[in-house]
């Protein structure tokens, strides 16, 4: 682990008894609110220093709805947003004002005048240069380093004409369109020397880690042996987020004239909030007269029969698999990536352990035949416990597996997102990054605690019926604090401090090495979503994951020279 100046003053010894604190205390159901909240605290507890004295200069490529997280969670003292570029006036414009279409959307996406208290957006534009194109940004000699939050299929060549560039970059997840781009993209960061992370923030996140503590180091689960993870939303047709609706349709514009009407009569209270809102849905409309084929966007009829224009694509890019991933790239690879850690917990620390096989099935059973993707799917994959593979890494007990079942599904959010972790002492649930309870074996009605067994080592034990253990939910101590940290701060604070601090041992946590794990996990489940003949089972191959391979599930070679690299 490396110290920060600050983090030796205070002693490696007494550094380390905080991080020991704060897994007791989550053990314990009492996380310092500090702590759990996250805020301010990622670098103490991930062992990066609080500062890296000079701001990282950024620039942001892609301002839409993870762009713009994004851009609320930066920390100023770790990065200074110096430039952004995004095609849609749309974007641009939510980027300075934040997204007003809703209280929490507001609070995840507060735009850059509010970040850095600018008064107004001329203001703001003094500090920050606005691009159209992404590779325009990427000849700013200023910019030292890029976000990327670009549509899945542009993630490959901006990261490589970036880092190309002399830029440093962190790319949304997924890493890559396919595995033989994310190899590529693996092998420019190697021969440039630039630093490539990913954004799987659950790698930053307090919670998830102190998960793995309490099942590879404090082994209060026993021996691990399922995992169910699942992410299901209510959305259905007319309701899709998704399906975004396209500028100056009927409802936008009917929706526009109603609070332009409001206005007129509104209470002072009011009116600020809704100028903002007239503001924010005028922007909106501006996008129509974007020509998106200008940027490589096509048109396409549709199987309900209905024509794609090249703006629906950009807009709705999601539903088509030229530059989508569907609902294993989006959201399946974010907790597959959790069972992966889960499981390398289990084979102690520095494990990355890869899945064996994997089986799935998916369908579009709910919305009509206006997208390419599955709005259900379902996946099974089995992955090596302890004792699969003997010293030689040969196998020594094919039963010994742990098995992660997968779904994610449109039309009904009963459970919403979150995974369930079985082992034979006890059972961890986490929810919504948000929550974690601890059961002792299957009782749910057991509370429990944390005790020591006669030979010292942490146990779980009970106590009088009256629920789980539930760590950050409300009365847990925490709860005051707010919600614990998503990590979207410390990944960026992180791979800010590895820039500033270049060493070989200062890496992102979801480095190149890591992240092709996890696209080659998403993106083998579509190729056996995509054809029923493999539905039975695709073994995951070694060499898949090795990024010096040729080898890919798709069976395309990398080449670093394609054409789409070239600036």
């Amino acid at each position: 682990m490396n110290l920060s100046e600050s983090q030796k003053a205070i002693g490696k010894d007494n550094f380390n008894d905080a991080i020991a604190v704060t897994r007791r205390d989550f053990l314990g159901g009492a996380v310092a609110a500090g702590i759990a909240s996250g805020a301010g605290l990622g670098s103490i507890y991930f062992g990066y220093g609080a500062t890296v004295g000079n701001p990282l200069r950024i620039g942001v490529l892609g301002t839409g709805d993870e762009g713009s997280v994004l851009l609320g969670a930066h920390t100023p003292d770790f990065m200074q947003v110096v430039a952004i570029a995004d095609i849609r006036p749309y974007n641009v414009f939510r980027a300075f004002h934040g997204d007003v279409s809703s209280p929490s959307a507001l609070a995840a996406r507060p735009g850059l005048m509010a970040k850095y208290k600018w008064s107004s957006e001329d203001e703001a534009r003094k500090h920050v240069k606005v691009y159209g194109a992404y590779e325009e940004l990427l000849a700013d000699p200023d910019v030292e380093a890029v976000v990327i939050a670009l549509p899945l299929h542009l993630h490959a060549p901006a990261a490589i004409k970036a880092m190309r560039a002399g830029k440093h970059v962190l790319t949304e997840k997924l890493m890559g369109h396919s595995v033989h781009e994310c190899k590529e993209m693996g092998r420019v960061s190697r021969e440039t020397g630039k630093l490539l992370a990913t954004g799987h923030q659950r790698h930053y996140s307090i919670l998830y880690d102190n998960a793995v503590h309490t099942i590879g180091k404090a082994k209060l689960l026993g021996d691990l042996h399922s995992i169910r993870a699942q992410w299901h939303r209510g959305n259905l047709p007319g309701n899709d987020s998704w399906k975004p609706p396209m500028p100056g349709d009927e409802a936008s514009l009917k929706k526009l004239a109603a609070w332009k009407k409001e206005l007129e009569s509104a209470k002072p209270s009011d009116i600020d909030a809704l100028q903002k809102k007239i503001a924010q849905a005028e922007a909106q409309i501006l996008d129509k007269d974007l020509d998106a084929a200008k940027y490589g966007y096509s048109e396409a009829k549709l199987g309900d029969g209905s024509t794609r224009t090249p703006l629906e694509e950009l807009i709705r890019w999601r539903l088509w698999n030229r530059t989508g991933g569907g609902l294993m790239a989006e959201l399946g690879s974010h907790q597959l990536d959790a069972a992966g850690i889960f499981v390398s917990a289990m084979h102690g620390e520095g494990k990355k352990v890869k899945p064996l096989t994997v089986t799935a099935v998916g369908n579009r059973s709910i919305f009509p035949a206006d997208r390419e993707i599955d709005d259900h799917v379902y996946c099974m994959f089995e992955y090596p416990a302890p004792g699969y593979y003997d010293a030689d890494g040969k196998v020594a007990d094919a039963n010994k597996k742990i098995v992660v079942t997968y779904s994610s599904i449109n039309g009904n959010g009963f459970g919403e997102y979150g995974e369930v972790v079985m082992g034979t002492k006890g059972t961890l649930v986490l929810e919504r990054e948000q929550e974690v309870m601890l059961y002792k074996g299957s009782a749910k009605d057991t509370r429990v605690t944390v005790a020591k067994a006669k030979d010292g080592t942490p146990t779980l034990d009970t106590t009088e019926s009256g629920g789980s253990y539930a760590a950050g939910a409300k009365g847990g101590g925490a709860a005051d604090a707010g919600p614990p940290s998503r990590g979207y701060t410390e990944e960026l604070e992180h791979w800010a401090w590895c820039v500033r601090n270049p060493d070989p041992a200062n890496q992102p946590r979801c480095k190149p090495e890591v992240a092709i794990a996890d696209a080659v996990i998403a993106l083998t489940s579509n190729i056996a979503l995509a054809n029923p003949s493999t539905r039975a089972r695709i073994e995951f191959k070694p060499e898949w994951f090795d990024i010096a391979s040729d080898e890919t599930p798709e069976g395309i070679a990398p080449d670093v020279n394609r054409d789409m690299y070239k600036a």
